[in-house]
Protein backbone atom coordinates (compact mmCIF):
# COMPACT_ATOMS: atom_id res chain seq x y z
CA UNK A 1 0.00 0.00 0.00
CA UNK A 2 2.52 2.49 0.55
CA UNK A 3 4.15 2.05 -3.21
CA UNK A 4 1.03 1.92 -4.42
CA UNK A 5 -0.24 5.24 -2.04
CA UNK A 6 3.20 6.89 -3.48
CA UNK A 7 3.01 5.80 -7.16
CA UNK A 8 -0.77 6.10 -8.13
CA UNK A 9 -1.07 9.56 -5.48
CA UNK A 10 1.51 11.21 -7.42
CA UNK A 11 0.26 10.12 -10.72
CA UNK A 12 -3.44 11.10 -9.98
CA UNK A 13 -2.23 14.28 -8.52
CA UNK A 14 0.04 15.19 -11.77
CA UNK A 15 -2.97 14.73 -13.74
CA UNK A 16 -4.84 16.86 -11.58
CA UNK A 17 -1.88 19.60 -12.08
CA UNK A 18 -2.15 18.98 -15.80
CA UNK A 19 -5.21 19.86 -16.41
CA UNK A 20 -6.06 23.15 -13.88
CA UNK A 21 -2.12 23.98 -14.83
CA UNK A 22 -1.37 23.93 -11.11
CA UNK A 23 2.11 24.30 -9.67
CA UNK A 24 2.51 20.75 -8.65
CA UNK A 25 4.86 19.86 -4.91
CA UNK A 26 5.93 16.43 -4.51
CA UNK A 27 7.37 16.16 -0.68
CA UNK A 28 10.08 13.53 -1.66
CA UNK A 29 12.67 12.15 1.16
CA UNK A 30 15.85 11.54 2.31
CA UNK A 31 14.96 8.01 1.92
CA UNK A 32 15.80 8.28 -1.93
CA UNK A 33 19.47 8.04 -0.98
CA UNK A 34 18.91 4.67 1.06
CA UNK A 35 22.29 3.36 2.92
CA UNK A 36 24.18 6.22 1.36
CA UNK A 37 27.68 5.66 -0.31
CA UNK A 38 27.91 9.48 -0.34
CA UNK A 39 28.06 11.54 3.26
CA UNK A 40 26.71 14.11 3.58
CA UNK A 41 24.47 13.76 0.58
CA UNK A 42 24.21 15.23 -2.56
CA UNK A 43 20.99 16.11 -4.74
CA UNK A 44 23.56 14.22 -7.39
CA UNK A 45 23.46 11.67 -5.71
CA UNK A 46 21.88 8.86 -6.94
CA UNK A 47 21.60 6.51 -3.62
CA UNK A 48 22.20 2.96 -2.78
CA UNK A 49 18.49 1.43 -2.66
CA UNK A 50 17.86 -2.31 -2.07
CA UNK A 51 15.06 -2.67 -4.43
CA UNK A 52 13.25 -5.86 -2.74
CA UNK A 53 14.19 -4.85 0.70
CA UNK A 54 11.68 -4.52 3.81
CA UNK A 55 11.52 -0.30 3.34
CA UNK A 56 11.72 -0.31 -0.29
CA UNK A 57 8.13 0.40 -0.90
CA UNK A 58 9.07 3.86 0.51
CA UNK A 59 12.26 4.35 -0.46
CA UNK A 60 11.49 2.70 -4.72
CA UNK A 61 7.87 4.63 -4.14
CA UNK A 62 9.65 8.10 -3.39
CA UNK A 63 11.99 7.69 -6.44
CA UNK A 64 9.04 6.52 -8.91
CA UNK A 65 7.30 9.63 -7.53
CA UNK A 66 10.34 11.68 -8.55
CA UNK A 67 10.39 10.26 -11.87
CA UNK A 68 6.84 10.50 -12.70
CA UNK A 69 7.10 14.32 -11.72
CA UNK A 70 10.01 15.06 -13.87
CA UNK A 71 7.98 12.87 -16.70
CA UNK A 72 5.02 15.46 -16.27
CA UNK A 73 7.09 18.66 -15.79
CA UNK A 74 9.48 17.33 -19.74
CA UNK A 75 6.37 15.78 -21.21
CA UNK A 76 3.34 17.88 -20.69
CA UNK A 77 4.68 21.13 -19.50
CA UNK A 78 3.83 20.65 -15.54
CA UNK A 79 5.10 22.82 -13.41
CA UNK A 80 6.72 20.73 -10.70
CA UNK A 81 9.01 21.40 -7.86
CA UNK A 82 10.57 18.81 -5.84
CA UNK A 83 11.37 18.54 -2.06
CA UNK A 84 13.70 15.52 -0.40
CA UNK A 85 12.67 16.26 3.16
CA UNK A 86 15.20 14.92 6.20
CA UNK A 87 14.14 13.62 9.63
CA UNK A 88 11.87 16.31 10.65
CA UNK A 89 9.90 16.75 13.95
CA UNK A 90 7.67 19.50 16.00
CA UNK A 91 4.50 19.86 18.38
CA UNK A 92 1.70 17.69 16.78
CA UNK A 93 3.20 14.84 15.87
CA UNK A 94 1.45 11.71 16.42
CA UNK A 95 2.33 10.40 19.53
CA UNK A 96 3.04 6.81 18.24
CA UNK A 97 3.92 7.25 14.51
CA UNK A 98 7.35 5.12 15.23
CA UNK A 99 9.73 8.19 14.16
CA UNK A 100 12.39 8.11 16.22
CA UNK A 101 12.50 11.51 17.89
CA UNK A 102 8.17 10.81 18.97
CA UNK A 103 9.60 7.20 20.01
CA UNK A 104 12.40 8.75 22.50
CA UNK A 105 9.50 11.90 23.79
CA UNK A 106 6.72 9.74 24.71
CA UNK A 107 8.60 6.81 25.92
CA UNK A 108 11.13 9.33 28.38
CA UNK A 109 7.43 11.43 29.72
CA UNK A 110 5.60 8.09 30.27
CA UNK A 111 8.86 6.82 32.43
CA UNK A 112 9.47 3.76 29.91
CA UNK A 113 12.74 3.08 28.17
CA UNK A 114 13.82 4.50 25.44
CA UNK A 115 14.11 2.13 22.36
CA UNK A 116 17.30 2.45 20.43
CA UNK A 117 17.49 -0.52 17.15
CA UNK A 118 20.99 -1.39 16.79
CA UNK A 119 24.42 -0.16 18.50
CA UNK A 120 22.98 3.28 18.50
CA UNK A 121 25.26 4.95 16.40
CA UNK A 122 23.41 4.93 13.12
CA UNK A 123 22.98 8.99 12.55
CA UNK A 124 20.16 11.27 11.22
CA UNK A 125 19.78 14.80 10.69
CA UNK A 126 16.72 16.85 12.98
CA UNK A 127 15.44 19.35 11.17
CA UNK A 128 12.09 21.97 13.28
CA UNK A 129 8.76 21.75 11.83
CA UNK A 130 8.67 25.65 11.30
CA UNK A 131 12.31 25.79 9.19
CA UNK A 132 10.59 22.75 6.98
CA UNK A 133 7.39 24.62 5.62
CA UNK A 134 10.23 27.99 5.32
CA UNK A 135 12.15 25.65 3.34
CA UNK A 136 8.91 24.50 1.20
CA UNK A 137 7.42 28.39 0.92
CA UNK A 138 10.88 29.51 -0.71
CA UNK A 139 10.60 26.69 -2.64
CA UNK A 140 7.18 26.90 -4.14
CA UNK A 141 7.91 30.58 -4.38
CA UNK A 142 10.68 30.58 -6.55
CA UNK A 143 11.89 29.46 -9.88
CA UNK A 144 13.85 26.44 -9.29
CA UNK A 145 12.56 22.61 -10.08
CA UNK A 146 14.68 20.92 -7.53
CA UNK A 147 15.20 18.38 -6.09
CA UNK A 148 16.21 20.57 -3.13
CA UNK A 149 17.62 18.60 -0.01
CA UNK A 150 15.48 20.31 2.94
CA UNK A 151 17.05 19.19 6.18
CA UNK A 152 19.04 20.22 9.02
CA UNK A 153 22.91 19.72 8.47
CA UNK A 154 23.56 18.97 12.65
CA UNK A 155 24.06 15.41 12.83
CA UNK A 156 23.32 13.00 15.50
CA UNK A 157 23.90 9.39 16.12
CA UNK A 158 20.22 7.45 17.89
CA UNK A 159 22.51 7.43 21.35
CA UNK A 160 23.38 11.41 21.00
CA UNK A 161 19.71 11.74 20.62
CA UNK A 162 18.44 10.15 23.35
CA UNK A 163 20.66 12.33 25.62
CA UNK A 164 19.47 15.37 24.25
CA UNK A 165 15.83 13.89 25.01
CA UNK A 166 17.18 12.74 28.64
CA UNK A 167 18.30 16.17 29.21
CA UNK A 168 15.21 17.94 28.23
CA UNK A 169 12.27 15.51 30.14
CA UNK A 170 13.75 13.22 32.60
CA UNK A 171 17.94 12.58 33.47
CA UNK A 172 17.35 9.29 35.01
CA UNK A 173 15.52 8.21 31.50
CA UNK A 174 17.07 4.77 30.46
CA UNK A 175 18.04 3.10 27.31
CA UNK A 176 16.76 -0.60 25.65
CA UNK A 177 18.42 -1.71 22.66
CA UNK A 178 16.90 -4.32 20.55
CA UNK A 179 17.92 -5.82 17.31
CA UNK A 180 17.67 -3.31 14.18
CA UNK A 181 15.50 -3.23 11.42
CA UNK A 182 16.29 -4.32 7.70
CA UNK A 183 18.51 -1.99 5.45
CA UNK A 184 18.42 0.54 8.30
CA UNK A 185 20.79 3.69 7.07
CA UNK A 186 23.86 3.94 8.66
CA UNK A 187 24.57 7.65 8.02
CA UNK A 188 22.05 10.47 6.98
CA UNK A 189 22.94 14.37 6.82
CA UNK A 190 21.91 16.24 3.82
CA UNK A 191 24.42 18.66 1.91
CA UNK A 192 22.10 21.79 1.77
CA UNK A 193 24.24 23.99 -0.22
CA UNK A 194 22.22 23.98 -3.15
CA UNK A 195 19.46 25.15 -1.17
CA UNK A 196 21.10 27.69 0.67
CA UNK A 197 22.44 29.35 -2.84
CA UNK A 198 19.10 28.87 -4.68
CA UNK A 199 16.24 29.87 -1.98
CA UNK A 200 18.31 31.63 0.33
CA UNK A 201 17.53 29.14 2.73
CA UNK A 202 18.53 27.16 5.70
CA UNK A 203 17.27 25.99 9.03
CA UNK A 204 17.92 28.45 12.08
CA UNK A 205 16.54 26.17 14.83
CA UNK A 206 19.15 23.65 16.69
CA UNK A 207 17.68 20.15 18.11
CA UNK A 208 18.15 21.99 21.43
CA UNK A 209 16.31 24.77 20.96
CA UNK A 210 13.34 22.77 19.31
CA UNK A 211 12.95 19.97 21.18
CA UNK A 212 11.55 21.31 23.91
CA UNK A 213 8.76 23.12 22.14
CA UNK A 214 7.94 19.45 20.70
CA UNK A 215 7.97 18.05 24.25
CA UNK A 216 6.14 20.87 25.83
CA UNK A 217 2.96 19.47 23.48
CA UNK A 218 3.94 15.83 23.85
CA UNK A 219 3.28 16.12 27.77
CA UNK A 220 0.44 18.18 27.87
CA UNK A 221 -1.44 15.21 25.10
CA UNK A 222 0.07 12.62 27.47
CA UNK A 223 -1.24 13.73 30.44
CA UNK A 224 -4.57 14.22 29.03
CA UNK A 225 -4.10 10.61 27.57
CA UNK A 226 -3.46 9.10 31.40
CA UNK A 227 -6.28 11.17 32.40
CA UNK A 228 -9.19 9.63 29.86
CA UNK A 229 -9.09 12.34 27.86
CA UNK A 230 -7.13 11.25 24.84
CA UNK A 231 -6.23 13.67 22.46
CA UNK A 232 -6.95 11.02 18.95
Amino acid sequence: MTYKTNVMGTLNMLGLAKRIGARFLLTSTSEVYGDPLEHPQKETYWGNVNPIGERSCYDEGKRTAETLTMDYHRGAGVEVRIARIFNTYGPRMCLDDGRVVSNFVAQAIRKQPMTVYGDGKQTRSFQYVSDLVNGLVALMEGEHVGPFNLGNPGEFTMLELAEVVKETIDPIATIEYRPNTADDPHMRKPDISKARELLNWEPKISLREGLPLMVNDFRNRILNEDEGKGMK
